[in-house]
């Protein structure tokens, strides 16, 4: 395996308060970068938090950003490049899981995880693109998950939002590869992160309808595998080899092996074999 470890990066991780983004960006800041961690929350919580875990000389920052809004978003970006001069990486962690029904999802509960999951994405490779151009170089890392290429029952509107973010970066990755911006794929299975709580029900998923049985063993059983995962270190460490080798791929999976190897199932079996399968699993 080619890699290039580049001293003093300057990286912008997105999500930075929690889960993998805080991991990623703990490590980052150890390792030497300059990092600039983002989030939704009070930016001194966070701050302080973060230096907890790194040393009194890594640089390691936290600047808001809400990815919701385009001028937060841009704005964030404008002041890492005022601060530092350049911006070598952006790692997109931000996101939010929504369980339910999709028939029962209304629009603004879809949307809601659409504007942060994908649109968000977006908003932030669009941002950090012109000056990664201008530099000739640069790595967009995108986290997704393994729910990005293997749908979940009753979390389907999370998985759309994967799967759009799947189609967006595939494609990115062919148009700006001529100006030497890498763009990736991080797809984590389960970890023990605070996503499992934050996890939102569908409004109409509260009262009893057609699907609330169903809806809550599957929801049971994927909450119980979440809390009972690996905390994300694991996740962070792959996202720094990732940044660090000259040709990464579009595409890395991360996590329980099982899920892992279910991507690779999902292309070998017959659709309705597969499905049978993962039904089963989740008694859906």
């Amino acid at each position: 395996m080619e890699t290039q470890k580049a001293q003093g990066r300057v990286v912008l991780v997105v999500g930075a308060s929690s889960g993998i983004g805080r991991a990623c960006a703990v490590l980052l800041a150890r390792e030497g970068d300059w990092v600039f961690g983002t989030t939704r929350r009070p930016v001194a919580d966070v701050h302080a938090d973060l230096r907890r875990d790194v040393t009194a000389a890594a640089r390691l920052d936290v600047i808001a950003l809400d990815v919701d809004n385009p001028h937060s978003v841009r704005s964030a970006v404008d002041s890492v490049l005022a601060r530092a001069g350049r911006l070598d990486a952006v790692v997109y962690c931000a996101g939010f899981g929504i369980g339910g029904a999709i028939e029962d999802t209304a629009d603004d509960e879809a949307e809601a995880i659409f504007q942060t999951n994908s649109l968000g994405a977006l908003r932030v490779c669009r941002a950090a693109l012109p000056a990664m151009r201008d530099q000739g170089a640069g790595r967009i890392v995108v986290v997704s998950s393994i729910a990005g290429r293997v749908a979940v029952p009753f979390q389907g509107l999370y998985s759309a939002t994967k799967f759009a973010v799947e189609g967006l970066c595939e494609a990115l990755r062919m148009e700006v590869r001529p100006f030497g911006v890498h763009v990736t794929l991080v797809e984590p299975g389960d970890f023990r992160t605070g996503f499992t709580d934050r996890r939102l029900r569908v409004r109409a998923s509260r009262v009893d309808g057609a699907y609330s049985e169903a809806c809550r063993r599957a929801l049971d059983i994927a909450e119980s595998d979440e809390r009972r995962a690996s905390t994300p270190e694991s996740a962070a460490r792959l996202i720094s080899r990732v940044l660090s080798r000259r040709t990464p791929r579009l595409r890395y999976t991360v996590g329980p092996t099982l899920q892992r190897a279910a991507v690779r199932l999902k292309s070998i079996l017959p659709s309705r074999v597969f499905e049978w399968a993962l039904g089963l699993y989740y008694r859906a």
